[in-house]
C-alpha cells in the first residue's frame, strides 16, 4: 500500500454522516399479539397505517410519532433517519 494511502481511507470513514447509513427494512412488533414482521420502509413518506399479520390489529402511530415504525418498529422511518431527529445512530 502506498504511503499515507490509509490515512486517506480512515479520514473519509470518520467523516462519513450518520444518514449514509439508512436503514430500509424495520421489525414492526404488534403492541397486542407481540408479532413481528420485517417491513420495507417507504423512503419518501411516513406510514400511518398498519395490519398486524398476526390478530389483524390495525396500529396507528403513538402520540409524537411520525408513523408506525417509529412507534414499533426497531428502526425509525427513513424521513426521521434523515432528518436527524432519531437516536439511532447515536
Amino acid at each position: 500500500m502506498p504511503a499515507g494511502q490509509g490515512i486517506i481511507a480512515i479520514a473519509f470513514f470518520e467523516n462519513r454522516p450518520c444518514e449514509a447509513a439508512m436503514q430500509l427494512h424495520s421489525t414492526l412488533t404488534c403492541p397486542r399479539c407481540n408479532h413481528q414482521a420485517v417491513e420495507q420502509m417507504r423512503t419518501d413518506a411516513c406510514q400511518f397505517f398498519y395490519v398486524c399479520k398476526g390478530c389483524g390489529e390495525t396500529l396507528k402511530p403513538l402520540a409524537g410519532d411520525c408513523c408506525v415504525f417509529c412507534s414499533y418498529g426497531s428502526v425509525p422511518c427513513p424521513p426521521v433517519q434523515e432528518s436527524g431527529k432519531s437516536t439511532y445512530c447515536s
